[in-house]
């Protein structure tokens, strides 16, 4: 392992259709202690056939070794790290004709963090973004003053009232954070549910998905 850059060289799992011929794509980032393989589960629930799948494997199962309510810098190589890998995903999918408004980042868990923090610290026009049970990361009072637009992406936000590991304070501020940047955001936070994801969260992705591939063929672009 670089210990620079520990995430650098992972491999990357793909399902769904070949970059070069997919209407759109996704960027599907694991949870501590899971994997790409088990997140790629989402790519069948999602069923949308037309899209590219994309789905790193962090090193050592995890994408940074402590809270995402720690210091940022007690996260470092590894966050700087993690969020290079989804930077260099998106740079493939660009060159292969997809680029960050056709694509959809989505993450679960310590995934969920990764993918909300790469939103807010590179804000432009995304697919959507899906952050399931996650937060942005850093220690509480942090400054989050961040340049650029979302410029109108839909962001979701889905996390339970009784998660152990999601502050609800954190999950409202990423919410105000966003919404600041130019998100379109919804949030849902569900009564009497922990640390995992539920039919209704998976049933809004998919229509968020569904949704970007109809923005694509309304603007006359082939299926």
């Amino acid at each position: 392992m670089n210990r620079a850059d520990p995430h650098a060289g992972g491999r990357v799992f793909r399902e769904g259709r070949p970059p070069e011929e997919a209407s759109a794509a996704a960027i599907l980032l694991h949870g501590r202690g899971g994997s790409a393989a088990d997140i790629l589960g989402l790519a069948r629930a999602l069923e949308q056939p037309r899209l590219t799948y994309l789905a790193p494997q962090a090193a050592g199962n995890a994408w940074y070794p402590q809270s995402f309510l720690a210091p940022v810098e007690r996260n470092e190589p590894w966050l700087s790290s993690a969020l290079d890998v989804v930077r260099r995903l998106l740079d493939s999918l660009a060159a292969a004709g997809l680029p960050s408004g056709q694509t959809l980042l989505i993450g679960f868990s310590q995934g969920a963090c990764l993918a909300l923090e790469f939103a807010a610290r590179n804000a432009t026009r995304y697919g959507g973004v899906a952050g399931l049970a996650g937060g942005l990361i850093g220690a509480p009072g942090k400054r989050r003053e961040h340049p650029g637009s979302l410029d109108g992406t839909p962001v979701f936000l889905g996390c339970g009232d009784q998660d152990p590991w999601v502050p609800l304070e954190r999950f409202e501020e990423t919410a105000e954070v966003l919404t600041r940047l130019g998100a379109d955001v919804t949030r849902r936070l569900y009564p009497g549910m922990g640390h995992l994801v539920n039919e209704d969260e998976l049933d809004y992705v998919r229509r968020m998905a569904s949704g970007l591939l109809g923005r694509e063929s309304a603007a006359g672009e082939p299926e």
